[in-house]
């Protein structure tokens, strides 16, 4: 129901997409913006060259806890999903600026701490921190804004019918992880490191460039409701084939556990920062690379030919 308080919809009735789309009818452009608003990471161009640049966010108590993570941890977390936006656009991550707001109590050694994991985090692909901002808050805020480079940056726009699908890295760990911590268990180990410190598959965005992916993106809110925003940027449907996912161990262990699927994890669990490509279906792909669906004429996204039964990607403002 829309909130009549101001005359219009709530940002929570929009909803991060609708928002995002309002927000792309107000603002402009120039010659130097080559790509804006609407993919992973956007394409600017300056007089010497061009860069990749994006920008995120992580909220204590809503992205992270620090009863679950310690500050290295979290500054790994934080910085893993910026740099897997620059991954997903095909490029490398040379720099990220950090905006960092904290309460006046908070010890100075929990931040520099975060700066440590960002540090190793940033290593993976030879980036470093440039700079940044500083501001008191009630709680702890990051925002992160991450720039590289993309000889040939991919789109999510571009995905043809008769390309197939793949992912690289891992699908459900992460959300079976915060299940599993959101429960009380610390364990599997696996599943929940995974959700305190991601490991994006840093070498596949370059690589699947280099292989001509059509399009690409990274699974931050769940595989399902990712590449709906790739078949819907691209015009096309999406089929999956539930039988060629790996389901890692750990996974299946909490589904168990808790009762649930463990191929919801799989096609609807968030944080992974896994990435999912199209490609020519002429393709020959490492192995880094598993084939998991086709594309075709249509729209949407199914499994197994069907509107999948289960649990919806993360919704920010739900």
């Amino acid at each position: 129901m829309t909130s009549q308080t101001s005359g219009g919809p709530t940002i929570g009735d929009l909803g991060e997409f609708g928002l995002i789309d309002q927000v792309r009818a107000q603002i402009g452009d120039n010659r130097h913006v080559l790509l804006g608003p609407g993919d992973d990471a956007a394409h600017v161009s300056t007089n010497d060259g061009t860069f990749v640049v994006s920008t995120d966010l992580l909220i204590e108590g809503r992205h992270f806890r620090r009863d679950w993570s310690s500050a290295r941890e979290v500054g790994r977390k934080a910085a893993a999903s910026n740099l897997s936006d620059i991954n997903a656009m095909g490029g490398v991550a040379t720099a990220m600026t950090v905006g960092f707001g904290a309460p006046a109590d908070l010890p100075a050694e929990w931040a520099l701490e975060m700066v440590r994991g960002f540090e190793i985090e940033c290593s993976h692909v030879g980036a470093h921190i440039v700079g940044g901002d500083v501001t008191a808050s009630d709680a702890i805020v990051i925002a992160v804004t991450a720039m590289g480079d993309a000889a040939r940056p991919v789109r999510r726009s571009g995905a043809l019918p008769g390309d197939v699908v793949a992912y690289a890295g891992d699908l459900g760990l992460a959300a079976a992880g915060f299940a599993a911590l959101s429960r009380g268990f610390r364990s599997p180990k696996a599943a929940v490191e995974a959700h305190k410190v991601p490991h994006p598959p840093y070498a596949a965005g370059p690589q699947a460039a280099g292989l001509g992916a059509t399009s690409m993106t990274d699974v931050s809110d769940g595989l399902l409701a990712d590449l709906g925003h790739v078949a819907e940027a691209s015009g096309v449907a999406i089929d999956l084939d539930s039988s060629a996912f790996v389901i890692p161990e750990a996974v299946a262990t909490v589904g168990e556990a808790l009762g649930r699927k463990a191929l919801d994890f799989v096609l609807t669990g968030g944080d992974s920062y896994a990435l999912v490509a199209t490609f020519s279906s002429e393709t020959e792909l490492p192995s880094a690379w598993t084939r998991v669906g086709r594309v075709s004429d249509g729209a949407g996204v199914t499994v197994d030919g069907k509107t999948y039964d289960g649990p919806e990607g993360h919704q920010h403002f739900r």
